[in-house]
């Protein structure tokens, strides 16, 4: 006789319940940042303002005029649009590498290198507050995982002293999402040249931090990640590196492989705004968000500023008190976060003004009297 198994509607429900009662349910909110008397949003990651910019928004109409809505298929299968090569030849000559190879986002890209150059043979050094995307790409990977405390290069020399015989990759954030403070890429490159292990850097939230250049990385084999949907305010990913790198990720990663290219829009838009980022222009809105964080927090090396909650409960409080002030800011809660460390993102912009960031630092001020 056999035990009969709830079905698939009770597993659901219970699953449901228990992240409810546990305060971490979510669900998307509907945002019309155009609509009037609208939230300001301190939530989005388009850190430069870059996806209202008019030369951005007219390169996206101006390739689907030309090439239509969809890349129809993977490039293996039905090519490259020419639009996709000129934004990797401009990717790969601002990250002073070879090559570059685009994604359909940050996430795949992250996928896309760990699936190729992991694998049983290799162990994966991985900083404990690592992105999810470096978490499940190493998992997909199956290589051995070893988790060094977080931006702890010495922590990692350790593990590779200990790993005999085997290829490594050490894998981190440069600036990391949710904390918003910096890895020591200098330090973490002298290591990885030392024991001959790959470097990957993932990119996505590099927006203030010191350039990642080439003298930072000489004598390191490295891997560059980046997104195209945060500083760039497009959607999309890639990776920079050596050719021979980028040729195989076209040839092994299954995350480029069997899934379709990005959009004409979303290419176009992303080379659109990376010439703007490279341009005077573009130093304008980098000193204008430095400008915004320091009227935040001072000195603070990313647009990502965290205010500690500790519980759930606190961090939705918190963030629906400033929704009825009119701001929004994401309560960000386990699993993006370990437990008891709840917290407030705020998220800064060189399209806030000075104005916006004043009423938001008051509104905080009240709320937390100590800062955090």
């Amino acid at each position: 006789m056999t035990t009969r198994r709830d079905g698939w509607r009770e597993w659901a429900a219970k699953q449901a319940t228990d992240i409810a009662d546990a305060g971490q349910w979510r669900a998307p909110r509907t945002f019309d940042p155009s609509a009037p008397r609208a939230l300001v949003s301190f939530a989005s990651n388009d850190y430069l303002g870059l996806t209202r910019h008019a030369a951005v928004r007219a390169a996206a109409h101006a390739a689907i005029d030309r090439w239509g809505t969809g890349a129809g298929a993977a490039r293996l299968i039905v090519g490259s649009r020419p639009v996709h090569d000129e934004l990797e030849s401009e990717l790969a000559a601002w990250k002073g590498a070879e090559t570059a190879v685009l994604f359909s986002t940050g996430f795949t890209a992250n996928l896309g290198v760990l699936g190729t150059f992991g694998g049983p043979d290799t162990l994966v050094c991985s900083d404990e507050l690592n992105h999810a995307s470096l978490i499940d790409g190493r998992r997909l990977s199956g290589a051995p995982l070893a988790v060094y405390r977080h931006a702890d290069a010495a922590h990692v020399d350790e593990l590779l002293r200990a790993n005999r015989g085997r290829r490594a990759i050490v894998v981190s954030e440069t600036t990391f999402s949710m904390d918003g403070d910096v890895a020591p890429v200098d330090k973490l490159a002298e290591v990885c040249a030392h024991h001959g292990a790959l470097l990957v850097l993932d990119e996505a939230h590099a927006v203030l931090g010191p350039p990642v250049d080439s003298s930072t990385l000489s004598g390191t084999d490295h891997l560059r990640v980046g997104t195209l949907s945060k500083t760039l305010g497009a959607l999309g990913g890639f990776v920079a590196g050596p050719a021979r790198f980028t040729e195989l990720l076209v040839n092994r990663a299954r995350s480029y492989i069997f899934t379709t290219a990005s959009t004409p829009a979303d290419t176009a838009a992303a080379l659109a705004a990376l010439r703007v980022m490279r341009s005077a222009e573009g130093d304008e809105l980098v000193a204008r968000l430095r400008a915004n964080v320091d009227r935040l927090r001072p000195g603070h090396p990313s647009p990502i500023v965290p205010f500690l909650c500790g519980a759930e409960k606190e961090a939705l409080a918190a963030a629906d008190a400033l929704a009825a002030r009119g701001l929004l800011v994401t309560a960000i809660r386990p699993p993006t976060v370990p437990p008891g460390t709840s917290r407030l993102r705020v998220a800064l912009s060189a399209a806030h003004t000075s104005e916006q960031v004043d009423r938001l630092a008051d509104a905080l001020a009240e709320l937390f009297p100590d800062g955090r």
